[in-house]
């Protein structure tokens, strides 16, 4: 199965981004990788700058197990519940789409995941 990820961060972005591209670079050894967006918060308060990055591999999980992988990398980063109320992004790993399934439609239209997924 072709899956489709984006990696965003906002807190500590340089070294949560790179701890996530080496997870899944274990995880996923024919992973590619966009280049780093920075981008301005979206429906945040707090004005702290994201950096994404949109990546793509392919996997015999399915979903499921797939999405319980990019959680365990988020929550290695110490992602934890009470810091999204605070807007705290250590990372954040969303499954975009998994052949052809979209899962975030309304992220396929940001300026960052478009160029990211020319990129692929």
């Amino acid at each position: 199965m072709v899956y489709t990820i984006c990696i965003g961060s906002n807190e500590h972005r340089k070294d949560n981004l790179a701890l996530a591209r080496k997870r899944l670079s274990e995880l996923f050894p024919d992973i590619r990788f966009s280049a780093e967006a920075d981008t301005k918060p979206l429906f945040f308060r707090r004005q702290a700058l994201f950096t994404n990055q949109v990546a793509r591999f392919i996997s015999d999980y399915d979903a499921d197990e797939v999405i319980l992988r990019l959680k365990n990398i988020e929550r290695e980063a110490g992602r934890t519940p009470e810091e999204k109320e605070r807007e705290i992004v250590r990372l954040d790993i969303d499954l975009l789409a998994c052949d052809g399934k979209v899962y975030k439609p309304e992220d396929w239209k940001r300026d960052y995941i478009v160029r990211g997924l020319e990129e692929l």
